[in-house]
């Protein structure tokens, strides 16, 4: 078995069209910025978008919390962290914050489901993802 994943961090800068009129970033981009450190530590894990689907299977939002607690501002670097801290057999849950320069801006929990893509139902995650993610989950 490999080491687990150090805290996987994704950066991501504040462009002007994740902002409001006054130049903070509006509360659904967060929920972009986490699906894309998500998608990024998936592959790092050696698995793309692309392999998913080749397993006849796929991820969607299953449910989510989210904290704000600062807000994010026009041209700010950010780190967003995506942690396995829940693996079941047909989902996986992430532990996810948000940070400027080790500032926590937002936290969020989020479960992802494993389904088919024809009939949208749950099924369990492939076995080579299921190895993998085992390995880096933090409980």
């Amino acid at each position: 078995m490999s080491e687990p994943l150090a805290t996987f961090a994704w950066p991501i800068r504040v462009y002007i069209e994740d902002t409001d009129a006054g130049g903070i970033v509006f509360y659904v981009n967060y929920l972009k910025y986490m699906e894309r450190a998500r998608t990024e530590c998936l592959r790092a894990l050696g698995f793309g978008k692309t392999g998913i689907f080749n397993e006849d299977a796929m991820f969607v939002v299953h449910s989510m919390a989210v904290d704000y607690k600062a807000p994010a501002k026009l041209d700010e670097m950010l780190s967003v962290e995506a942690n396995i801290m829940q693996l079941k057999r047909t989902s996986v849950t992430f532990q996810q914050n948000v940070r400027r320069d080790g500032e926590l801006l937002c936290a969020g929990t989020i479960k992802i489901a494993c389904v088919s893509p024809k009939e949208m139902k749950p099924v369990a995650i492939p076995e080579t993802l299921l190895t993998v993610l085992k390995q880096h989950t933090r409980t």
